[in-house]
């Protein structure tokens, strides 16, 4: 078989394999789960099907989309189902993460036996981890302690799993359709009884009895996790509803809103173990939705798909599947595991892009809105321009650059996923114009190029004393490629800088003002612009350029997460501090590397002749 025809089938079958979680047949279940999580709801500002808030929230409180009981593993949805419909069950299932010494003394759990644990081992000193958390709450974020940091986590896990179990029906009473079934005739009687004009005793009765029902729905509206009634036909779009306010809106007990009645059948049909009824309930919805809120449905089938396929997971594998094939290609210098290897790298770059393109087209947005969508948007840079220098360089360096970072980039991405909804709704004075998007994309191809020459230095220290003969040709084609990548990206980083000072002229008034985020996008410049001038003027040579471009990496990740570790600033839109040890010693790393690539290659040799 020709290498063309080879690099052919590879592809074809790599993206074979990355489809199959979307083609694979969904978990045997005789309750339609797949199509109550493709029922669109509201949440944080966005609709959504409601398996993302499922999975967001499971993820939030279990740092997993999936839940164990009893040796099987429950989806997000059908763990979100038996917490609304069912939590007397769901109390059971070991979905909480708690692993901080001082927060298992305070709940009186024992260390050792596992780090998760179910609602009812937690529920007895419920009121005494929300007082610590207030305590902490109160604190500055950069002043908590560890044992603050973790109670205040837990409080807000528990908070959100508290709140999903009261979204359609108060935690522990049993028929909800029987209940509104019960509201809707108590209201015509107390509403008959009204007109009538006369204040009997049983009028006075009833509106006691009407005025007790009412309190339990707006319990639901006021706790309620995400709203799942959309607009009904001549309603504004904004105007969604939970369960308890579609109930408690003008009128909504006598003419109740199609979905409230749709959901509390779902409720009642699971809670009896009727899958007939809950299927039949959300076909209905489903119907109802497509019929009058035909965006809604099309954007949470679309999202749901998406969910289902995974598609980022499917490019790491992909990627590492590539990375390996490069070394296999090197141990073995053969030219057809290197074409595979090529050709794995491209699906998994075709992958990328394909979820990069679906969060585009999903959100309405440009490709980079926050630190989750800037990951995956850095990896894609670098990973295409380590396939392009592949084109022009055959030798498997770009195309492991291209590997390690787009791995990297994208794990990176799935850790950051893990804090809640990675398409949240943008900031005002992010989501404005032209200038921003174009400045966040041109800025942030910046930041990929940067890493991808500063792997490519890596390799080539690596190559210069972990080879006793490395050739010469090799090392040269690493240098001409590094170099070619440093010139990339300065121009993008030059000119990315210069849009955000447009944006910020005319969102801010003014062009430049020494904030931290735009001081870190000037050191990028800077430093690209030091490594090209040194290099020119004759100051450094292969080496110099090598060096110079590894610590790129910590100038570009100072820049990139630094700014939201700090917290202030125009800039910091998203504080975070659990990051702070990794990209410390991500720096150290980077720093020890350069301190390596610093000895001359005689020291190691000779190091191994006295070892041998």
């Amino acid at each position: 078989m020709s290498h063309r025809k080879l690099f052919a089938a590879v592809f074809v079958s790599s993206l074979v394999l990355a489809a199959w979680p979307a083609l694979a047949p969904a978990p045997r279940s005789d309750f339609d789960v797949e199509g109550f999580g493709r029922l669109p709801s509201l949440e944080g500002g966005r609709v959504k099907p409601i398996d993302t808030f499922a999975r967001n929230t499971l993820l939030m409180i279990r740092s997993k989309q999936t839940v164990r009981v009893d040796g099987r593993s429950l989806s997000a949805t059908r763990w979100l189902l038996d917490s609304a419909f069912k939590p007397e069950t769901s109390d059971t299932y070991a979905a909480f993460v708690v692993d901080d010494p001082e927060v298992l003394g305070l709940l009186g759990l024992a260390q050792g036996k596992g780090r998760y644990f179910a609602y009812w081992q937690l529920e007895p000193k419920r009121e005494e981890v929300n007082r610590q958390a207030q305590a902490a709450d109160a604190v500055p974020s950069g002043a908590r302690s560890r044992f603050q940091n973790a109670v205040l986590a837990l409080d807000q896990r528990m908070t959100s799993y508290e709140r999903v179990k009261n979204t359609f029906m108060p935690s522990g009473r049993g028929d909800p359709a029987a209940e509104l079934s019960s509201l809707h005739a108590l209201m015509k009687e107390a509403m008959g009884a009204l007109k009538s004009g006369k204040p009997t005793k049983k009028a006075s009765q009833l509106m006691g009895s009407l005025d007790s029902s009412m309190q339990a729905y707006q319990f639901l509206a006021e706790a309620a996790a995400f709203k799942s009634a959309p607009p009904k036909p001549g309603e504004p779009e904004e105007a969604w509803a939970s369960f308890g306010e579609s109930v408690l809106r003008p009128g909504g007990a006598l003419d109740l809103h199609p979905s409230a009645t749709l959901f509390a059948r779902m409720a009642s049909a699971y809670r009896a173990g009727d899958a007939a009824a809950f299927n039949a309930a959300v076909a209905e919805q489903t119907a109802w939705v497509k019929a009058n809120a035909a965006k809604a449905a099309s954007q949470a089938r679309a999202e749901a798909l998406f969910n289902r396929s995974q598609v980022f997971i499917s490019g790491m594998t992909l990627y590492v599947i590539a990375l390996l094939l490069v070394f296999a290609s090197w141990a073995t210098r053969r030219e057809d595991i290197a074409a595979a290897a090529r050709a794995v790298a491209w699906a998994a770059f075709t992958v990328h892009t394909l979820g990069l393109l679906s969060r585009t087209v999903l959100q309405g947005r440009p490709p980079v809105t926050n630190l989750y969508s800037s990951a995956v948007f850095v990896g894609w840079g670098a990973a295409f321009l380590g396939l392009f220098g592949e084109r022009v360089h055959r030798r498997g360096f770009a195309a492991a650059g291209a590997a390690t970072a787009g791995f990297a980039t994208l794990l990176i991405a799935h850790h950051l996923g893990s804090t809640g909804d990675t398409m949240d709704v943008m900031r005002a004075v992010l989501d404005s114009n032209f200038w921003l998007a174009t400045h966040v994309i041109t800025v942030t191809i910046g930041y990929s190029g940067t890493y991808l020459a500063g792997l490519l230095a890596i390799a080539w220290i690596v190559r210069r004393h972990a080879l006793r003969k490395p050739d010469p040709a090799d090392d040269k084609a690493l240098v001409s490629l590094t170099y070619g990548v440093l010139a990339f990206s300065l121009f993008f980083s030059f000119i990315g800088t210069v849009l955000g000072g447009i944006w910020a002229d005319q969102s801010w008034g003014r062009f430049w003002g020494w904030d931290p985020k735009e001081n870190g996008a000037l050191l990028i410049v800077l430093w690209n612009a030091l490594i090209l001038h040194m290099r020119w003027a004759g100051f450094v040579r292969e080496r110099g350029i090598m060096l110079m471009a590894v610590f790129g990496n910590v100038i570009t990740s100072v820049s990139w997460f630094g700014v939201n570790m700090l917290g202030i600033g125009l800039h910091s839109y998203g504080f975070m501090d659990s990051a702070f040890w990794w990209l410390l010693a991500f720096s150290v790393c980077q720093l020890a590397i350069i301190a390596i690539g610093a000895l001359p290659p005689r020291f190691w040799i000779q190091t191994r002749q006295a070892d041998a």
